[in-house]
């Protein structure tokens, strides 16, 4: 009698069996990485430490609108398990980077813990083609 076909099958048999016995622990908090953050650059500035400790963005839209302004949404994201409260504004600027006097006022963000939260802006006239999203701790 030849056993090699039906010990390769109880091979196969065990290691099904215990293949489907290995689940994975979850859910995970957020991980953050450089590849997906924004921070220091041009366009997002964060202003004050616990902001730079608490806060990321991690992507930013821009488009422009039919009647010619600059339209941005700022993904912005909780690094904390506990809330959040901040405050944004957007400065735009012209091609050579001049502020065009068109800043919004800073508006407070609520983030709950390890969310993120998308925020629009929109420019006033044509005259802004580039821009600097600031957050702050909440005063």
């Amino acid at each position: 009698m030849n056993t090699k076909p039906l010990l390769h099958l109880s091979a196969l048999a065990a290691l099904a069996l215990f293949a489907g016995c290995v689940t994975e622990p979850g859910p995970f908090a957020p991980l953050d990485t450089t590849k997906y953050t924004l921070e220091n650059t041009d366009k997002f500035v964060l202003l004050d430490k616990p902001a730079q400790f608490s806060v990321t963005c991690t992507g930013l839209q821009e488009r422009t609108l039919a009647d010619g302004r600059l339209e941005v949404v700022a993904n912005v994201k909780n690094r904390e398990s506990r809330r959040l409260e901040v405050q944004i504004n957007c400065v735009f600027k012209d091609e050579q980077s001049i502020s065009t006097g068109d800043e919004t006022p800073f508006q407070t963000l609520i983030l709950a813990e390890n969310s993120t939260e998308a925020v629009r802006f929109t420019a006033m006239n044509t005259a802004a083609k580039k821009y600097t999203i600031r957050v702050r701790q909440a005063r």
